[in-house]
């Protein structure tokens, strides 16, 4: 393994308490003055392009309105999310992300708006353990492509994608990569190449603990090799 890229709302974090809020306050105030967004109506559409969370959350709506009350939406949670002295984090995100990054290159792609991986970034001070980030938001292209294209620019040889839904799951395959499941998530997933129910499990699958831990062995010879050097040390003295 040579790369990691991990999904972000349901795999690294869950801030739909706070975005239902600021969502609620969006479409209210856009048209639709009885709408109430819950976290679990969010739990069900992240993970989806905006345009497809709008048609979904918003069907009642002509998709010029539904797309431009999604607009609205996105600022007033990227604000909340700014404000709110959140600890959204999953159990042990942080120090585990400090901890992978020393052995395997992190990646983050998403189907998130423009600027939130960069607000989660902001959020947890993990910035300068992430390698290189995508999502939808930017380019307009789906998961699989935006993976192919991280692999791609990062040249990548053996990389797996970590997520927590089906859609996950079928982008990971449409790149052609390995797929670990955080079943602690938002969703489920068939035919997962690996399953973790904590985030700090991505240790251990890594190699990475292995690896710290081969390095920081002391260096075993054999008898023959021992009297070797010494006798190698005697000559030059």
């Amino acid at each position: 393994m040579d790369g990691m890229i991990l999904d972000v709302d349901g795999t690294l974090w869950n801030s739909t308490g706070i975005v239902a809020k600021a969502w609620t306050r969006a479409v209210r105030e856009n048209g639709c003055p009885d709408m109430t967004v819950t976290p679990e109506m969010l739990q069900a559409l992240f993970g989806r392009p905006m345009d497809v969370i709008a048609d979904h959350l918003l069907p009642q709506l002509t998709p010029e309105h539904r797309y431009h009350i999604m607009k609205v939406c996105c600022g007033y949670e990227h604000q909340a999310l700014r404000e709110d002295e959140c600890r959204i984090c999953y159990p042990g995100v942080p120090e585990t992300i400090r901890e992978l990054a020393a052995g395997v290159s992190l990646f983050i792609v998403s189907n998130c708006q423009a600027g939130y991986i960069e607000l989660f970034l902001e959020k947890t001070g993990l910035g300068s353990y992430i390698t290189d980030f995508e999502c939808y938001g930017n380019n307009g292209k789906s998961k699989s492509e935006n993976i192919r294209l991280v692999v791609e620019r990062n040249a990548l040889q053996a990389p797996v994608y970590v997520g927590d839904t089906q859609g996950d799951a079928d982008a990971a395959k449409e790149a052609g990569i390995p797929f670990i499941f955080a079943a602690y998530g938002f969703g489920t997933a068939d035919h997962a190449d690996a399953e973790i129910s904590s985030f700090a499990e991505l240790i251990s699958i890594s190699g990475v603990g292995e690896k710290a831990e081969r390095n920081a062995l002391p260096e075993i010879v054999n008898e023959e090799e021992t009297e070797k050097r010494y006798q190698a040390r005697e000559v030059s003295k």
